[in-house]
């Protein structure tokens, strides 16, 4: 995977921008998750500083992966379209200090550093967009769920009433 190693400080003190595409393949926690490997993630990082003088990110993830549906257990196209923003602390201390100043949950803080990988970062937030259980709104026949209602079976207990006359 190519990393993209910033320091998340300065990044942000110069309002710096980033951005770019990783493929699927690439990011190995996410392509477990997937049906195939394929599909390619687009990014885009923004450094700022805010009101308060803490160092923010902004990232956008966006992308297509092929998830399993757990109805029919066929391919399921989910389009991941994700932004966060991200609060930098130097330290958990900290971090758990801004946290309570901030008081949002639309606001997440993290610890940042010099050698910060913002590549992990992506596919954190890409894991994140991903539903927990996903399901296609109307599934297409010939999924494991199709066929075994297509296919209907003797009872068990059919047996048994034979056997009683």
């Amino acid at each position: 995977m190519n990393a993209l190693v910033i320091d998340a400080f300065e990044f942000c003190r110069h309002k710096q921008q980033a951005q770019g595409q990783i493929p699927v393949a690439e990011l190995g926690r996410l392509a477990q998750e997937t049906v195939d490997r394929t599909g390619v993630i687009s990014w885009t990082l923004s450094g700022d500083i805010d009101k308060l003088g803490h160092a923010q990110l902004s990232l956008a993830v966006s992308g297509v992966v092929n998830l399993i549906c757990q109805r029919c257990l066929t391919a399921l196209p989910f389009e991941i379209d994700s932004r966060s923003l991200l609060v930098l602390a130097k330290d958990e201390a900290q971090a758990d200090a801004i946290e309570q100043l901030l008081d949002d949950d639309q606001i997440d803080v993290i610890v940042g550093t010099a050698a910060f990988d913002a590549a992990n970062l992506v596919e954190d937030e890409a894991l994140l967009a991903l539903p927990v259980a996903p399901k296609h709104a109307v599934c297409p026949d010939g999924g494991v769920v199709a066929e075994a209602t297509g296919t209907e079976r003797a009872s068990p207990f059919a047996v048994l009433k034979k056997l009683k006359q």
